[in-house]
């Protein structure tokens, strides 16, 4: 098997524990997570997590690999794709409806 170039890279270690201690924290503070990992191109890798009260949030890793190992070593479960059963889940609030709709009909970002 070879070996990848982040075995040996001591910022990249302490990037993977990092992520993975905060994935694990997100899953034990909501019930249980899940999941799924999108390629962002140069930027790394976000990291979609959704609980299983329905509370969601999301990391970016700097790599897709380390994105992988964080989610694999957190326990959590891994989806290939945000699809229906794991979007069914999600539970929005006002902000994030008021959010939409303002980016939806040309409203100020952030309002």
């Amino acid at each position: 098997m070879a070996e990848s170039k982040v075995d040996n890279d001591p910022r990249a270690e302490r990037r993977v524990r990092r992520l993975t201690r905060e994935i694990h924290a997100f899953g034990r503070a909501h019930g249980g997570a899940d999941a799924q990992i999108a390629y962002l191109g140069e930027r790394g890798a976000r990291i979609v997590l959704v609980g299983e009260d329905g509370a969601w949030g999301d990391l970016v890793a700097p790599t897709y690999e380390l994105a992988q190992r964080a989610v694999g070593a957190s326990g959590v479960t891994a989806h290939e794709a945000f699809d229906g059963e794991m979007a069914a889940k999600v539970r929005t609030g006002p902000y994030e409806w008021s959010r939409m709709a303002g980016i939806q009909l040309g409203g100020r970002a952030g309002s």
